[in-house]
């Protein structure tokens, strides 16, 4: 279990209302943080562990816009061993410190051939293909309902702030749908042929536990995915973590735009 004891004594005196998940490659995000505190995962006592490049294992907190936030540098796995739970119950800790709000980025392949490698989408709801789910077991309903309604997992009053964002600034950002897939391997041509078929934008192995997480708990929810790569299929080279890492980062100057400028406007009160 997480010392939510040991986590707020690390937090000091910052009190964010806010949480950031970044992806894969994502982590320069956190340099904009001004007056951080830097907070190892392995100081928090039962806390889990990283195993990814690009992914640094650590939480930078302070202030961005016109919030206080805790940027999680490195999310957490299916494909590292890690039981959806466990998810869950990083997501609860976040709760239990006062977050509210919760800005998810990942690193996603894309489907839609409108959807170019280092553009940005916005997701509007995800199709869980994982198989897994972090509410599995017994309910504890001091968190949240057994059976959590998820009509609007990613809020629509915070997908209409940013997309106005968006527009102001004349970043892309179409609205589209996440798949989650358990990973580590890229998938065939062939699934992604079949998740096009099913209606899916993007494919990647992340956020959909948080968010579900996110929702049994109570917290509000906006999700981005920096597009890295086409789908198996729809590009001619061999699929690399690299061109991952490498995408994500053509895509983070925006995105650091985008989610300064909606914590500017969007505060949480």
């Amino acid at each position: 279990m997480i010392d939510i004891k040991r986590f707020k004594n690390l937090l000091a005196d910052k009190t964010p209302d806010t949480a950031i998940i970044l992806g894969s490659g994502l982590g320069g995000l956190a340099a904009a943080v001004g007056s951080p505190l830097t907070i190892d995962y392995a100081d928090i006592d039962g806390f889990p562990r990283t195993t990814v490049a690009g992914h640094a294992g650590k939480m930078t907190v302070g202030r961005l816009g016109s919030a206080e936030v805790l940027c999680m540098q490195g999310r957490f796995h299916l494909y590292e061993g890690y039981r959806p739970q466990v998810i869950a119950e990083v997501v609860q800790a976040l709760k239990a410190v006062g977050i509210r709000q919760l800005i998810i980025t990942n690193a996603a392949g894309s489907l839609n051939p409108d959807f170019a490698p280092g553009s940005l989408m916005l997701i509007k709801d995800h199709i869980n293909f994982s198989g897994q789910n972090p509410l599995t077991g017994a309910n504890d309903d001091n968190i949240g309902p057994r059976f959590p309604d998820m009509s609007n997992a990613y809020d629509r009053d915070l997908r209409q702030t940013m997309k106005r964002l968006a527009e102001k600034r004349r970043i892309p950002l179409p609205e589209g749908v996440y798949m989650m897939v358990a990973g580590p391997n890229f998938e065939t041509a062939a699934e992604i042929r079949a998740f096009r078929i099913l209606g899916a934008d993007a494919v990647g192995m992340s956020t959909v536990p948080e968010v579900i997480a996110a929702i049994h708990a109570g917290i509000k929810v906006i999700a981005v995915s920096a597009i890295t790569n086409f789908g198996t299929g729809m590009q001619s080279t061999p699929l690399s973590h690299e061109e991952t890492l490498d995408n994500a980062r053509r895509a983070s100057e925006n995105l650091t735009t985008l989610i300064t400028d909606f914590l500017k406007e969007n505060r949480n009160d």
